[in-house]
């Protein structure tokens, strides 16, 4: 699903350079969860940016579902993600004047699908995070936790095939993130999609089939892990 080869990405920070990411090779199979774990300015939430296209590459490639996002113009990375890539956020990034309903719904608009199926496919996946009493609440009526799922609603509405998660439980406390991420874990088991995770909660890292540590803008170690020994949670 994802291959990275050869990527490097340096900064200039004055008249110095600044490595973040160092000539990394990676391979992410299709349906598998993936862990980027690291501390603070390890390197891993840049990587991420770099697959999301978000940012450029200083030198190397990145290939998602066979293309090759990383030589993509800006028109045609925002089709992509459009079509195949779901975001989930720390901070939720919900729009406070809208519904739960409109910000779920708000990335079919993009697509050119109709408001009456819009409403219908958003009712349907906020439905099946737990959230139906809430369909019309806005963020600000809404706890942490809840505002978190509405983002994970969002994330899947397209059913894309690749799912980023930058640090989603960093501001849950630990029962609400145990919940967030069944949710999310049910979801990508159920329809096979990638899932990448990028955190510093070695408990997230846990459910994953493979852990990338980061350090220092360079992969110090990948764990995968057998299906016998992954933490799995199934709490609907």
């Amino acid at each position: 699903m994802v291959k990275i080869k050869n990527l490097r990405k340096v900064y200039s920070v004055g008249k110095e350079k600044v490595i973040a990411l160092d000539n990394l090779d990676l391979d992410i199979e299709k349906g598998e969860v993936c862990c980027f774990l690291g501390t603070s300015g390890s390197g891993k939430s840049t990587l991420l940016n770099m697959m999301a296209g978000l940012e450029k590459p200083t030198k190397g490639t990145i290939f998602i579902d066979g293309e090759k996002i990383s030589t993509m113009s800006e028109k045609e990375l925002a089709k992509f993600r459009q079509k195949k890539i779901g975001f989930i956020f720390q901070s939720y990034n919900l729009l406070a004047t809208h519904t739960a309903l409109e910000n779920v719904a708000l990335p079919l608009t993009f697509r050119r699908i109709s408001k009456e199926k819009r409403e219908k496919e958003a009712l349907r996946i906020l439905k099946a995070v737990g959230l139906k009493k809430y369909i019309m609440h806005k963020p600000t009526q809404m706890s942490g936790g809840q505002q978190q799922r509405v983002g994970i609603a969002r994330a899947f509405v397209g059913n894309p095939s690749l799912i980023f998660a930058d640090e989603p439980t960093g501001n849950l406390d630990s029962k609400t993130s145990e919940e967030v991420i069944t949710i999310m874990l049910n979801m990508v088991r159920k329809k096979k999609q990638t899932f990448i995770i990028v955190t510093h909660d070695k408990e997230v890292a846990k459910y994953a089939d493979k852990v990338v540590y980061i350090k220092d803008g360079n992969i110090e170690k990948i764990e995968i892990k057998e299906e016998d020994i992954r933490e799995y949670v199934h709490k609907e």
